[in-house]
Formats: structure tokens, C-alpha cells, sequence
């Protein structure tokens, strides 16, 4: 099936299943881009209430979503040919994407409640940024491609051809046809299990702040809602017995109970059955209750990975452990191998892809003072004024406050020194930074593409700086703060390359920072 603007020579293009329209119609994605235009339009043409008029926009709104989702059907098409995957889509403004296979970097396939209740999936291709055009994508990032609305047996054999299709670039010309959709993919290898989810881990999420997030934001909705409700509708509960610290206490502990369940319950939704396998060459991470999703990445694009716990998780012991790939969309989302589990289990996981470079080198006495000095400051300030207030006014509980602020700083200090550290090895380096949330990123050498260091005018004058890994995956950048300025060299080029010995002395700019950057010719 060609038509017009669509790539010959190239095999046979395919549609998606003709059930996505009936998704995209009863979820108006497609119709949603015309709400800028409807408004004003119904606005100019002063539509009269009553029930047969709400009863002609739900017809007419349904319409217009049902007839843009079958022509975006209809003008979509794809194929995963033996170079490359193309995209094609458009009814006015036709577009055409290519993605090369040797540019993907994962594949991910997808299904929603709606998509399963129709045996569909979504699938998307990771590509690394710079690809061609726009078609296809799902966000407003140029590295991801989406075919949404395919079976799950279209589904997996997209996901098998494609990923096979980039582990080994073809000796054939572009006219070599390409295998029909009703092929058979080749025999799976056979699966090695990294981890499995287990169901007691559920008891972590409440010290997780990204799982308290969603119940807060529902409690928030809650709140608003009774804000609104009529004072006949709500329960009497004036009196002297809601007025006692008893009663306040009560409040206080359901609102606590209601965020650690929501925390429980949102953090079973996305993990549901999470297993992380080891097939070939690939990493398979699948999840999800309502939503399933299976997140394939090719291992060697892995260049590191990043053990990380908050304040809460440590007290028991817990951590979560990402996968720094390049070139991967939605990094934090996609490169998850452990979402939350024992921190002896996530440290054993990013062994087993990373060489582990052995223990922290701690940071000198300088950088403690520093960290506690920084922790201080505020309560030193918030007591000065205290103090203040207390000779004018007589007024002295902000000099209490102050105070505490500052006893509490110095163990803040310590705690943020102590997170601090730094590490080398044959193959990889090790950085450690945090505290609220602490992450230990463990770097493969060959992951640098660069340095840069950085010496305020108080870190030069206690002999310190910051130097900052730049990476081609997971955030970008990864920084050892506070290591002693004669380090900050040899530990570049332990971590890198001999090219790392071209960092030169640091020199002032306008705003009183040091900035300098080495990077690699690659």
C-alpha cells in the first residue's frame, strides 16, 4: 500500500488497527486541537441554553471527534523497513519521518485501560535527538516516534524487527522487500531475571515524595470541592468538641494515614508486577496495572547507572536505581530499572551493569566547613534580627527561632558532607551528592565527553572546587562539589581520557565565577 508522498522502494507500508478510532473518538485526541477555534467561534454565534441544545454539542462534538480520528487513521501509515523506520502522516500538510536503526534507542510498548479493552498497543522508538522531522512524534521532542493503535502481536513484532534490525546493520539494497506483517519473529533468547517487584516494597512509597504527590494533589481537589459545596450539604461540626487539641490530633493523623495509603496505592498502579529481564542484548523493564508498559534498551547504551535515596528511604534502608542510556527520552521515566526496593538489592543491580570503582574518597575538612557554614547561615541571619527585635521591641521568640535554626544547621552541614564523595576505577568513577535526596552516579570512562570546573571566589580562597562530568546520557552532567582544587585534575583524567589533561587554570569572569570546559575532540 503506497500513496502519494510515501517512500517507494521501500516495501509495504502499513496502517495501524481501525479500532484507534474508536479510542480517539472517545477520548477527543484529535478533536482536543480545536478547542482554541470552537470556543471563540460558539462565543460569536451565541448558542440558547436548554437540554436539546447541550444535546446538539455532545452530537456534533462526538461527530467532529469521530471524523478527525478516521481521517488521521486513514493518512497514517508506517513501515520498519531494513534501514530505517518511516512515519508518514498528515491529511493537508503531509510529512514524512525517517528514523535510521542505527539512531533508535529503545523501544517501549504501551497499553492503556482502553487500548487493552480493544487489544492495542502504542509503541515508541527512541531515536537519538537530531532526527528528521516531526511526524510521528509523540510530544514536542524530535527523539521519540509514535504508532499508536496496532495489536499487541503487531505490537511485539514491531519491537523484535526493529531492535534486531539496529543490532545489525543490513548488506541489502534498498529494494529488498521487506517481510509482510503476518511474518513470524524469530525465537525469543532466553530470559535472565534481574529483578522482580515484590509486593512488601509497597510500604516504601510513603517516604517517597514523587507517591505523596498524587494524594496531596487529591486532598488539595477535595478540600476545594467541599470549599464549594452549600452549608446544607455539609455535616454541623461546630462546637467546643472540634475546638480541642484531641480533635485536631485525630485530623492530623487521618490526613496522614489517607497520604500513606494514597502513596501505597499509586505506587502498586505504576509498578504492578514489575520484573526487569535480560534478553540478548536488551534490557526488558515491564509495569503497570491500569496502564502496561514494556521498555526495551539495548545495554550497550548503558553508561552508567544512579543509586538514589531520600531522607526517608534511608532511615529503612531503600533506594531506586536508574539507568543512564543515551540518548533516551524521558530518561527518568524510561531508564528506571528499580523503581523502589532494599538499597543492598538496588547497589547489587547497578553492579551487575556498571564495574562498581570501589569505595568514596571523602572530601577534605574544608568542604565540612563549608557545608556547615552554608547550613548556618539563615539561622545566623533569622538570630540577628531576633536579636534586634528583642532590645527595640521586647519581642524575643525570633530569637529563639534563630537559634534553633542555627544548632539545627550544624548537623544539616554534616549531613550534607557526609553525602559528599568521589571515586575511581580501571573502567568507571563513582560521584555522590545529596541529601534531601542522595544519588550515587556510577559513570562508565568511556561516557565523558567533557569536563567542566568551577571555583567561586570562597572556594578558591579555601582551596576548593567543583568539577562537573559531561555525559551524553541520564541528565547531561554530574557534579563532585567540593574536592580540593589540586584533585580536581588527576581525578579527570582517572575518570576519562589522557585528553582530560588539557584543563587549564581557571580564570575569573565578569561575575566573579571561574568557569573552565575541556572537552573531547569525539
Amino acid at each position: 500500500m503506497t500513496g502519494p508522498g510515501e517512500p517507494a522502494g521501500s516495501g509495504a507500508l502499513r496502517r495501524t488497527s481501525p479500532r484507534i478510532v474508536l479510542v480517539h473518538t472517545a477520548t477527543f485526541r484529535q478533536a482536543r486541537q480545536l478547542v482554541p477555534i470552537a470556543i471563540p467561534a460558539l462565543a460569536g454565534i451565541g448558542l440558547g441554553g436548554g437540554r436539546w441544545t447541550v444535546v446538539a454539542l455532545v452530537v456534533v462534538i462526538t461527530l467532529v471527534s469521530l471524523a478527525t480520528a478516521a481521517l488521521s487513521w486513514w493518512r497514517f501509515s508506517y513501515l520498519d523497513g531494513p534501514g530505517a523506520v518511516v512515519v508518514t502522516r498528515g491529511l493537508v500538510s503531509r510529512s514524512t519521518r525517517t528514523v535510521p536503526n542505527d539512531r533508535i534507542r529503545g523501544v517501549e510498548v504501551e497499553a492503556p485501560p482502553m487500548h487493552r479493552l480493544l487489544g492495542l498497543v502504542r509503541v515508541r522508538i527512541d531515536a537519538a535527538a537530531g532526527g528528521a522531522g516531526s511526524a510521528g512524534r509523540a510530544s514536542a521532542t524530535d527523539d521519540e516516534v509514535l504508532i499508536d493503535g496496532v495489536p499487541r502481536e503487531e505490537g511485539d513484532r514491531l519491537r523484535t524487527a526493529v531492535l534486531t534490525k539496529r543490532n545489525r546493520l543490513p548488506a541489502v539494497g534498498p529494494d529488498t522487500p521487506d517481510p509482510g506483517p503476518g511474518t513470524a519473529p524469530a525465537p525469543e533468547e532466553p530470559e535472565e531475571e534481574f529483578a522482580r517487584f515484590d509486593n512488601r516494597w509497597l510500604l516504601y512509597a510513603p517516604l517517597v515524595g514523587g507517591y505523596l504527590a498524587v494524594p496531596l494533589a487529591g486532598l488539595g481537589v477535595l478540600s476545594r470541592i467541599v470549599d464549594e459545596l452549600p452549608d446544607g450539604l455539609l455535616p454541623d461540626v461546630d462546637g467546643e468538641s472540634v475546638n480541642t487539641p484531641g480533635f485536631a490530633l485525630a485530623a492530623a493523623v487521618l490526613g496522614l494515614v489517607l497520604l500513606a495509603v494514597g502513596a501505597v496505592i499509586g505506587a502498586a498502579v505504576v509498578n504492578w508486577r514489575f520484573r526487569l529481564v535480560r534478553r540478548g542484548g536488551s534490557l526488558i523493564a515491564v509495569r503497570g496495572l491500569l496502564t502496561r508498559r514494556h521498555t526495551e534498551l539495548e545495554i550497550d547504551r548503558i553508561r552508567g547507572v544512579a543509586v538514589a535515596d531520600g531522607a526517608g528511604m534511608r532511615l529503612v534502608g531503600a533506594a531506586r536505581v536508574n539507568g543512564l542510556v543515551t540518548g533516551l527520552g524521558d530518561a527518568q521515566r524510561r531508564g528506571q530499572l528499580l523503581p523502589l526496593g532494599p538499597r543492598a538489592l538496588a547497589e547489587a543491580l547497578g553492579r551487575r551493569l556498571v564495574e562498581d570503582p570501589g569505595p568514596l574518597v571523602l572530601h577534605p575538612a574544608a568542604a565540612r566547613r563549608r557545608r556547615i557554614a552554608r547550613a548556618v547561615t539563615g539561622g545566623l541571619l533569622v538570630t540577628a534580627a531576633g536579636a534586634v527585635l528583642t532590645v527595640t521591641e521586647g519581642w524575643w521568640p525570633l530569637l529563639l527561632a534563630g537559634v534553633v535554626l542555627t544548632v539545627l544547621g550544624v548537623p544539616l552541614g554534616l549531613g550534607r558532607y557526609a553525602s559528599l564523595g568521589h571515586a575511581t576505577g580501571p573502567r568507571s568513577f563513582a560521584l555522590r551528592v545529596g541529601w534531601l535526596v542522595r544519588e550515587r552516579a556510577v559513570l562508565e570512562r568511556r561516557a565523558v565527553v567533557g569536563w567542566e570546573v568551577r571555583q567561586s571566589w570562597f572556594q578558591r580562597r579555601a582551596g576548593l572546587a567543583s568539577v562537573v562530568a559531561c555525559v551524553g546520557a541520564g541528565r547531561g552532567g554530574y557534579i563532585a562539589l567540593d574536592m580540593a582544587a589540586d584533585d580536581v585534575a588527576g581525578f579527570a583524567v582517572a575518570a576519562s581520557e589522557p585528553w582530560a589533561e588539557q584543563l587549564v587554570p581557571a580564570r575569573r569572569t565578569a561575575g566573579g565565577t571561574e568557569t573552565n570546559r575541556s572537552r573531547s575532540e569525539e
